[in-house]
């Protein structure tokens, strides 16, 4: 059955029909506007249509909106959905309703960013090891003790949280000096904001790491408008096809690429198959890769 997108939050008079297996894709943030979700929601829409169930795909209006999220998962727990794929804004606020879907026997998966509910199956990106080859780059391409920044994204969120420990790690363990940490939410235009505070107290900043493209395109307009885009590197996470296009500009430096539609595709492969009576691995890990330049023109 073709996979059906419920993009809003407001899941109005859709009921779950009883003629078909019916999965959802819970994600942070809406598809629209953000290559990273809607590659998630398009692996998770094809696994729909291959092995023939239904797929609702659901996400908050803003990743900040946690109480969105929780209604959204609640209502659909309420239809009887037969399992959920999870992105959750909030691992612990969303904690109770994964418990509640799993003591109604409906299986339940993360992607993309690890809750903290036991025994719950986590399909995505080592971040903390995406972030360290990030860093690794900075390092081999500034001098040692250059000064340095990281663009946090939500660090109430292990994903936001892995990613800037990655980072800090990497850049503190070879020797480059890190000046400012500060959260942009993983959002362009408070990348572009946090960005021009931290440039107007470092003038001789030499690299920036953002946890995202979105953080990290933002970055990217703040040194333009500094005009010190030429003097300061900018690597970003998640290479989506914006940021592929500004390293092929030679605006942005790197980025790292992560397999977002494997994470949409497993994760609902995962829940057929626990429906299934299957057993999955506790994490299956979709990878991590470094794009430069030389490779840039892949991911656009």
């Amino acid at each position: 059955m073709k996979a059906v997108l419920l993009a809003s939050i407001a899941l109005g008079a859709m009921t779950v029909g009883a003629h078909a297996q019916t999965y959802v894709l819970g994600m942070k943030g809406p598809g629209a506007g953000n290559p990273f979700w809607a590659a998630v929601e398009a692996g998770a829409m094809a696994a729909g249509e291959e092995h023939g169930v239904e797929v609702i795909v659901v996400a908050p209006p803003q990743e900040s909106d946690v109480q969105a999220q929780i209604n959204q998962i609640e209502d659909l727990i309420a239809q009887g959905v037969d399992g959920i794929a999870l992105a959750p804004t909030d691992p612990n606020a969303l904690a109770p309703v994964v418990d509640s879907a799993i003591a109604q026997g409906i299986p339940v998966v993360f992607v993309d960013t690890r809750g903290t509910n036991e025994g719950v199956s986590f399909i995505g990106t080592n971040n903390e090891v995406g972030a360290a080859l990030a860093a690794q780059y900075m390092c081999e391409n500034l001098e040692e003790g250059a000064d340095v920044a990281i663009l946090q994204g939500l660090i109430s969120q292990s994903t936001g949280q892995a990613r800037a420990q990655g980072a800090h790690d990497g850049l503190t363990e070879c020797g480059l000096n890190i000046v400012a940490e500060q959260p942009a939410n993983w959002d362009r235009a408070m990348g572009l904001s946090v960005t021009e505070t931290i440039l107007a107290g470092n003038p001789n900043i030499k690299g920036i790491f953002a946890s995202n493209d979105n953080m990290a395109l933002g970055a990217v307009e703040a040194l333009k408008q500094a005009a010190m885009l030429e003097s300061v590197m900018v690597v970003g996470f998640d290479a989506n096809p914006d940021a592929a296009n500004s390293i092929v500009a030679g605006e942005m430096t790197a980025s790292i690429a992560q397999a977002p539609e494997n994470m949409g595709r497993f994760g609902i492969e995962s829940l057929i198959a626990l429906g299934n009576g299957e057993t999955i691995e506790e994490w299956v890990d979709t990878g991590t890769v470094l794009v430069d330049a030389s490779n840039a023109a892949e991911y656009q």
